[in-house]
């Protein structure tokens, strides 16, 4: 019988708001799917998910499992 492996994913955490963040910033908090302060969301670790992390680390926190 084949086992399911997990799904390597990061965690993400919205910890800050984006009032009054630049609007590139802005979409790629929408792009990562958070939307409200306190918002978590699982991203494949991939390249672009740690290069839109990059982008916006001021605003998120990856939460480690």
């Amino acid at each position: 019988m084949a086992t399911k492996k997990k799904a390597a994913g990061l965690k993400i955490k919205l910890v800050k708001s984006v009032i009054g963040c630049k609007k590139d910033q802005i979409a790629t908090v929408e792009a990562l799917g958070l939307h409200k302060v306190g918002d978590i969301v699982v991203q494949p670790d991939n390249d672009q998910t740690k290069g839109k992390i990059n982008k916006v680390c001021h605003l998120v926190e990856v939460i480690a499992d």
